[in-house]
């Protein structure tokens, strides 16, 4: 193999400060600060904006913003037409 040409393949802790969540895993990201980890040995730390930790998804404090009204607009436009609606004559038949 040649010299030089690979990336440095190491362990690196990556932090969300947002969430106060960390995760050790391995990378061959860039950085040049370091956290002592719960083992005791210091690592290169890289800070994250967001992880499955703070993410709305992953969370589940996920919100639909309709700033404009356009949920409303849609359900006003079909609410005449019935769709979606069960049909009463095909329960009564059960």
């Amino acid at each position: 193999m040649k010299k030089g040409i690979h990336p440095n393949y190491r362990p690196v802790v990556f932090q969300d400060a947002a969430a106060e969540f960390a995760f050790l895993s391995q990378s061959c990201v860039p950085t040049t600060d370091t956290i002592k980890w719960t083992d005791g040995n210091e690592y290169p730390l890289y800070k994250l904006e967001i992880s499955s930790a703070s993410h709305p998804f992953f969370t589940g404090k996920m919100k639909l913003l309709d700033t404009t009204g356009r949920v409303q607009k849609f359900n006003d436009k079909y609410k005449k037409t019935g769709y979606g609606k069960k049909d009463a004559k095909a329960e009564d038949k059960k």
